[in-house]
């Protein structure tokens, strides 16, 4: 006799273990290790779900679950609306080896009666999921995830060499806010690296000419444009509009005004250099790591600072270091990952090979150390651009 619906849902119920709402409740509580797991469609979880769930709809869990959840001894609940999708959820991570789950019963149409915990994703627009939809795939950022990127605003300094790539790059991923210093205009010898900027635009200013890019790549990212240099009388009123700074400056007096604002400010810095066929990135988070004048108390002699324009650089080797600084920030906002934070990241392009050097906070820093000796900002002069 042909097995009916009813059976399979019964012998399904038989073979896996079933876990009441007020256990469950009880349990997150209690702050018990548990991963829930949300087989619903999109629809129904949009419209709430239990705090700390991921989402897997039951007609994509064999798909995507070991991606989303690689550890199969992990403790997951699955729940769905009734109970019902939640229990073959279960049976099918049993199938695939998972070795500690169970299912709630009833689902989340009982939990939302019981008046317990609900959680809210973020409002993204069905366009938003269209286009942010490979981050939305990812446990790591998800529409939470993706929400905070367009919460976010970051300072660019310089939208030049290593802003070009970063800045675009920033944009497409939806950071919300983007802020471009630079009081250069377009040149054509900029070209052959500052890919933000084209032909069509030689003479424009810089910061202009990076919002046609930027809006033209993603209408969600809103530019804020300073067409200034930065110096001791405007840094506090750029930098506190935002909540992290892409070091992409050209110039050493800015790179320690920038230190010494981001200590003030407490704002993290990731800041990235280049000079001929070499590039260095590394991340500044104050109270954490070392700082900028931890590694150079003060700045080099002019003679020993060569620029661009005396130097040369690769054109290709701005893009790589930028998109590393872009990756940082990206991190920085997500709270994911290991940034480097007392790390120093270097980089050959001739030979191809990148290195680590470590990086300790220095007790003695004039500007982050114990007896700190800089306490307002200095307006170094006289140094070579080198960006």
């Amino acid at each position: 006799m042909p097995t009916t619906y009813s059976d399979l849902i019964s012998d399904v119920r038989k073979s896996i273990r079933e876990l009441s709402l007020s256990e469950l409740k009880r349990r997150l509580d209690d702050k018990v290790p548990i991963v829930l797991l949300d087989v619903r469609e999109k629809e129904e979880y949009r419209a709430g779900y239990i705090p700390g769930a991921i989402s897997i709809p039951r007609g994509f869990l064999e798909m995507q679950v070991e991606q989303k959840l690689p550890d199969k001894a992990a403790h997951i609940v699955a729940y769905c609306a009734g109970g019902t999708r939640s229990a073959l959820a279960a049976k099918t991570l049993q199938e695939l080896g998972y070795t500690n789950v169970e299912s709630a019963n009833p689902g989340f149409v009982r939990w939302k009666d019981l008046n317990y915990p609900v959680e809210l994703p973020p409002n993204l627009t069905e366009a938003q999921r269209d286009r942010y939809s490979r981050h939305l795939l990812l446990p790591e950022v998800g529409e939470a995830g993706q929400a905070k990127l367009l919460a976010a605003k970051v300072l660019l300094l310089g939208a030049g060499g290593l802003g070009s790539p970063a800045a675009l790059y920033l944009a497409a991923a939806g950071v919300g806010t983007l802020g471009l210093v630079d009081a250069d205009v377009v040149d054509n010898s900029n070209l052959q690296r500052q890919i933000l900027h084209a032909t069509s635009r030689v003479g424009m200013p810089k910061v202009d000419s990076a919002e046609v890019a930027i809006r033209d790549l993603n209408p969600d990212v809103k530019v804020v444009k300073f067409q200034e240099r930065v110096d001791s009388s405007n840094i506090d009123r750029i930098f506190d509009q935002f909540d992290i700074v892409l070091d992409g400056c050209d110039n050493f007096p800015t790179r320690y005004l920038v230190n010494d604002a981001s200590v003030f400010k407490k704002k993290p810095v990731v800041h990235g250099s280049i000079f001929r066929f070499e590039g260095q990135v590394t991340t500044f988070l104050p109270g954490v790591g070392p700082c900028y004048r931890c590694l150079y108390p003060e700045p080099p002699p002019p003679h020993l600072a060569p620029s661009c324009q005396e130097a040369g650089v690769l054109g290709i080797l701005p893009g790589l270091v930028g998109i590393i600084q872009a990756t940082e920030v990206v991190k920085l906002i997500l709270g994911q990952g290991t940034p480097l934070i007392g790390r120093l990241l270097t980089y050959d392009s001739l030979r191809m090979k990148f290195g680590e050097l470590k990086l300790r906070r220095d007790k003695t820093c004039p500007a982050c150390g114990e007896s700190p000796t800089i306490t307002s900002y200095i307006d170094y002069e006289g140094f070579c651009m080198i960006g």
